[in-house]
């Protein structure tokens, strides 16, 4: 069975997630409950350089909670994103729909 670890630090002004593992169909809920929760009251950080898998459940929390966060007033990064995450953002069509930082310096 696939995995996922989600760690959760407090910023300045941010929530930063560490992912680990594979967001998919059976780990996916977590994820989903903690990042809608957070991006309606902070920004949210999503250190993803150690996401192995992500399906369209994955990427379908991702776009909702880029949405969710705008109409809070609020931004969603992907720091660090892991390659087949970045290719999983690019092939749906929707990569100017994310801000993609290297470092938490770049939240705002």
């Amino acid at each position: 069975m696939d995995n996922i670890s989600i760690l959760e630090k407090e910023g300045a002004n941010y929530v930063l997630l560490e992912i680990a593992g594979t967001i998919n169909s059976y780990t996916y809920t977590e994820f989903q409950s903690r990042a809608y929760a957070l991006v309606k009251k902070t920004n949210l950080v999503l250190d993803m350089s150690k996401v192995v898998n992500i399906s369209s459940a994955g990427l379908g929390v991702l776009i909702a909670a880029s949405e969710d966060a705008r109409d809070s007033g609020f931004k969603m990064y992907i720091m660090n994103p892991a390659e087949i995450v970045r290719a999983a953002i690019e092939s749906t069509g929707f990569r100017e729909m994310f801000t993609i930082i290297h470092s938490l310096t770049e939240v705002l």
